[in-house]
């Protein structure tokens, strides 16, 4: 088993400065939401977006008096600029490019959000982690495709908190006891829109319903893994890496309600859970302040209401993607960056109506049984450049079969 990570905050409760990365976007309009109720504790220091709603980069920036934004998407700069002088903020700093992001997320601050969609994340949480910033990670991603990149890259052994809501409720579930006490992890998930449904309904399935998640509002990657649970395992996956849990000793279980967010038993038969309505400014607010715990955050649960909580196995016949995703982490870092790359090439492709619902995960087991000889035994990753070599091949190879089908 690999070294036992402890996940917690450095011990100091006063005043953070706080870049967020993806501030567009739905982690980063609601982190700013909490710090926004929380002046006292939090100072942004940096914003960086992809560039696709400049105005509300602007107004962001506007109202949280921030001296430095940056785009990914050096073509957005000057209508940033245009927006921002328009609202009368003549001295706010603005960059472009990957680079620039990179560097912003390297500035020191005492708290990373980083709130970005795919694999890009993960050279801007590389950076947060060795400029000595704490990173409150909501980028599945830099887990998932980094691997030990990501962990190499650590100045101290607590320097990430986990934002997702299921690995933020298995985070502070863990507190309970010591790495050795626990039995297993239990990864919830609201079983989607189509939970219930059988393999052979979802031919038909449009990008439409997909995206109509019945609990959370999300973007629209995240949304659609999150009806075909490719979500779920990449959650496993990050669960694995991050908590040292064999995948053998996490468990998936259907909690429609999404009340609960996750669970820890312990090898007492003791489990312990996270629940609260959901609502991600909850995980939010922890990644950004534990080990403290912030005031006016998000609603508690009504106790004195009426509810019933239920728990449901996994269909795993109409929904393969977290059998598929336990294959790849057994196997190597490499299958897990390919699971990953070619899922999202999928996920594309299905928005753009070239790919069939079902055809999103067939695509990733094609590519996975196409590129596993030469995956298997290969040496792991020695730099990002490497890993994204093998991330090129995977999203070329799904292209391809997708181009095919």
């Amino acid at each position: 088993m690999a070294q036992e990570r402890h996940i917690t905050a450095p011990q100091d409760g006063g005043h953070r400065d706080v870049v967020i990365l993806g501030s567009t976007g739905s982690i980063g309009t609601q982190g700013l939401d909490v710090i926004a109720r929380h002046p006292e504790r939090f100072t942004v220091t940096a914003l960086a977006a992809g560039g696709s709603h400049v105005d509300l980069l602007a107004d962001q920036a506007v109202l949280f008096a921030v001296p430095d934004v940056v785009v990914a998407d050096p073509a957005a700069a000057r209508p940033l600029r245009e927006a921002l002088e328009a609202r009368g903020a003549h001295g706010v700093r603005v960059r472009a490019g990957h680079d620039e992001v990179d560097a912003v997320a390297a500035s020191g601050a005492d708290v990373v959000l980083n709130g970005i969609t795919g694999s890009i994340g993960l050279t801007p949480s590389i950076a947060a982690l060795r400029a000595g910033s704490q990173l409150a990670l909501a980028n599945k991603e830099s887990v998932v495709a980094g691997g030990h990149l990501l962990f190499d890259a650590q100045t101290r052994p607590d320097q990430i908190n986990p934002v997702d809501s299921e690995h933020s409720a298995i985070w502070q579930s863990l507190r309970s006891g010591t790495h050795a006490e626990v039995s297993r992890l239990i990864v919830t998930a609201s079983g989607g829109p189509f939970r219930g449904w059988t393999r052979e309904r979802m031919r038909g399935i449009t990008p439409e319903q997909a995206l109509d998640h019945p609990t959370w509002h999300m973007g629209p990657v995240v949304t659609i893994n999150s009806s075909t649970l490719m979500n779920k395992g990449l959650e496993v996956i990050e669960a694995s890496r991050l908590f040292d849990i064999p995948p053998e000793r996490i468990v998936v279980t259907v909690h429609p309600q999404s009340i609960v967010h996750s669970m820890v038993e312990f090898r007492d038969g003791a489990t312990i859970a996270q629940a609260s309505p959901p609502d991600m400014r909850l995980p939010i607010a922890l990644g950004l302040s534990a080990p403290d715990r912030l005031g006016d955050v998000a609603a508690a649960c009504d106790w004195g209401t009426a509810a019933a909580w239920t728990f449901e196995p996994l269909d795993d016949e109409a929904f393969p993607a977290v059998d598929l995703a336990r294959r790849c982490l057994n196997a190597s870092e490499k299958h897990t960056v390919v699971l990953n790359a070619a899922n999202e090439q999928a996920v594309h492709a299905f928005l753009d109506r070239r790919l069939p619902y079902l055809g999103i995960v067939d695509t990733v087991e094609r590519v996975l049984d196409a590129m596993d000889g030469e995956l298997r035994g290969a040496p792991r990753f020695t730099s990002v450049d490497d890993m994204l070599d093998c991330e090129h091949e995977a999203r070329a190879r799904a292209d391809a079969i997708i181009a095919a089908r």
